[in-house]
């Protein structure tokens, strides 16, 4: 049985992508409503203020929308496309959609844009496999792939939206949930990806993310101290 949510459910998909790079960010942000910019927030907001400009563009076999909103009852979450690009396809091709004042079937393409180049991990792919499925919801339609376009290398990455990867995103979407409802921070864990995180000094996961056990650390003590008496 599938569960559909309300609008009342929704929450946001940029949560998504911080739940996939680490949960406590995700908590931190969403919901302590926590958020430090530095330097690589501010050129990605930056970057990102440059595409989201309500805008539709339109060239040889290509429509451009810029902020579309987006949405998924399933999935229960909202958000906004950077970019949907609609390519045209061949006469006799039903697999698109129709755009008005066209004779021909258009297939969605999504981009999502970053600053810096590739992370490591699956985070920004997680966050472009759901706009796509909430483009998919909202106009049925299959979407095979998109795009990420990152700042840095300044080319884009294609995307092959396939089955793995949408699992994935579908069951961090479930996990979104569960972290909301919980309201619950999950407890710090440093790692070499903590550094480029603007909440580090907020975090402070090698502060908070050790474990203090007293009793060892007393058993500890007291032994070192028996052997230096030896």
């Amino acid at each position: 049985m599938v569960i559909m949510f309300t609008e009342d459910d929704f929450l946001p998909i940029s949560a998504l992508q911080h739940l996939a790079f680490c949960p406590r960010q995700c908590a931190l942000i969403h919901l302590e409503s926590l958020w430090d910019e530095n330097r690589l927030t501010a050129e990605g907001r930056t970057l990102h203020d440059k595409t989201h400009k309500p805008l539709t563009e339109s060239g040889p076999g290509i429509r451009i929308a810029r902020s579309l909103r987006l949405h998924s009852f399933r999935l229960g979450l909202v958000g906004q496309a950077d970019v949907v690009e609609f390519h045209d396809l061949p006469n006799g091709s039903d697999d698109g959609i129709p755009i008005e004042g066209s004779l021909k079937l258009w297939l969605p393409f999504p981009v999502e844009y970053k600053r810096g180049s590739p992370k490591f991990g699956h985070c920004d792919m997680i966050q472009l496999c759901a706009q796509a499925i909430c483009l998919e919801e909202m106009l049925k339609v299959r979407i095979e792939k998109g795009a990420l376009f990152y700042g840095k290398p300044r080319r884009r990455q294609e995307v092959i939206l396939n089955e793995d990867l949408r699992k994935e995103t579908e069951e961090l979407a479930t996990c979104l949930h569960e972290l909301y409802n919980s309201g619950k921070t999950p407890k710090a864990h440093y790692d070499k990806k903590c550094k480029s995180c603007s909440l580090l000094d907020v975090c402070m996961p090698k502060i908070t993310g050790v474990k203090k056990n007293i009793a060892g650390y007393l058993a500890n003590a007291t032994i070192t101290d028996q052997e230096s008496d030896i």
